[in-house]
């Protein structure tokens, strides 16, 4: 029985009748994104016949927030706080001399697109594109280990171009450049929601090892092996791990790519991956995320932590969510216990300062389930008057995955007000309510 990475996910999810079995020949090239997004990237779907490979690939699997809950052992209710923890207590990992991703170790005639059944998603795509890939590099300084999804665009045999969203990991390159020097790193494919969910951690606001991170979201070490080409180390249990150098002063121009919000992002130079070694395990399972709902439903798990924090600060916060229509990152919808009339001004306040990329929240009472579109929207048709509700801030900083933002590089945030005014005023915002409805048994009327 598997305990770490996609295998043991893998068990947990026919155990819970949650994932599907595809045994129709699909090819990488569109048809594989066409079913994933026919199922809105929410079903975990194990395609067993891929159009000329012999190798099976998985997708789907991390756009469920309750599959979410359910295998980091949470409830919507606590995983705010599961996830602070471990980010505030990290737990040591185990490094293992040997583990089943050394089953398979090829250091010469490298051809990726050969080995593994990479898709391609959409018709301007420039390439296939590795999409599921969390990438590692260790800082040469700090000898600090980092992570996070890196979209690659498979250039050639061994040679994949990188598209770097990090500054941090921007700079880091430049500077080797300078030197003249190469950057180690391992792509990583196979793993399972807390090795994800780790990898969405802000390193440059929290300054913690995300392996780490991972060993306390897990409840047990992340169990590690060395790498056979590059001084890395990576999951003992994932499934494929290419090895590699970003060489200094090498690119290659990448893209469009249909990305986040179905739009296709820019072409540009983006440095490039030449990759030296690949481990496999027996039969390993190639790893798909369908661009880009699944890392950013993870990634939108963690924004919640910083969302939640932040507008905590200011006033009692109930629950926070950081919507998946608005790509987990660009829209944020807040419940507060509202106790004072700047409250929710207030939370405003918060809730836009807890990330650059937030761009419209709305703040309610505690009585809306913030996870129900139709009543969100009720509540901002019926509590709501323009000219005292809703705040506008023009020219503030956002993000190119946005892009009405790239058209001048500056976003305005809008803030709105939906909660109750305080006061007798407050009972005629009170809903109609059928005493018993919740304890309904529908069944026994058909």
């Amino acid at each position: 029985m598997e305990r770490q990475m996609l295998r043991a996910s893998l068990e947990r999810l026919n155990e819970t009748n949650k994932l599907k079995e595809c045994k129709v020949e699909v090819d990488p090239k569109y048809e594989m994104g066409a079913v994933l997004k026919y199922y809105n990237n929410e079903t975990p779907i194990l395609f067993n016949k891929v159009k000329g490979y012999n190798t099976k690939a998985i997708g789907g699997m991390f756009g469920d927030r309750e599959i979410f809950y359910d295998m980091l052992q949470t409830s919507h209710e606590e995983r705010i706080y599961k996830f602070m923890d471990a980010i505030a207590n990290p737990k040591p990992t185990k490094l293992l001399n040997d583990g089943p991703i050394k089953e398979n170790i090829v250091k010469r005639n490298i051809d990726v697109s050969k080995m593994f059944p990479i898709p391609t998603f959409h018709e301007k795509d420039s390439s296939s594109f590795i999409t599921a890939g969390i990438v590692i590099i260790r800082d040469p300084e700090t000898d600090k280990r980092y992570t996070a999804v890196r979209r690659l665009q498979v250039n050639g045999k061994d040679n994949l171009s990188i598209l770097i969203a990090s500054p941090k990991l921007t700079n880091q390159i430049k500077e080797l450049q300078k030197k003249n020097k190469e950057l180690e790193v391992a792509v990583i494919l196979g793993y399972d929601y807390t090795f994800l969910l780790a990898s969405q951690v802000s390193s440059s606001l929290y300054g913690v090892d995300k392996y780490e991170i991972d060993s306390a979201l897990r409840g047990e070490a992340l169990e590690l092996v060395k790498c056979e080409t590059v001084d890395l180390e990576v999951p003992a249990h994932a499934e494929i791990v290419l090895e590699g150098t970003i060489p200094a002063n090498q690119s290659e121009i990448e893209g469009p790519f249909g990305e986040l919000m179905g739009y296709y992002g820019g072409v540009a130079e983006h440095p490039i991956i030449r990759v030296s070694g690949v481990m496999h395990r027996n039969d390993p399972i190639f790893q798909v995320s369908f661009p880009c709902r699944e890392e950013h439903l993870s990634n939108g798990l963690i924004r919640e932590v910083e969302l939640f924090t932040e507008t905590n600060k200011m006033v009692d916060v109930k629950d926070v969510n950081v919507t998946i229509g608005g790509g987990c990152r660009f829209h944020g919808i807040v419940s507060i216990n509202k106790l004072s009339k700047g409250d929710a001004k207030s939370a405003i306040i918060g809730a836009l300062s807890s990330s650059k990329d937030l761009k419209h929240v709305v703040i309610v009472d505690e009585d809306v389930d913030i996870f129900n579109g139709r009543e969100v929207e009720g509540i901002l048709a019926t509590r709501v008057q323009a000219s005292k509700d809703i705040v506008t801030i023009k020219g503030g900083l956002g993000t190119g995955l946005d892009p009405s933002h790239n058209l001048e590089s500056i976003s305005d945030k809008i803030g709105i007000d939906a909660t109750k005014p305080l006061g007798e005023s407050k009972e005629r915002f009170d809903k109609a309510k059928i005493p018993g409805y919740e304890n309904i048994d529908i069944s026994k009327y058909f």
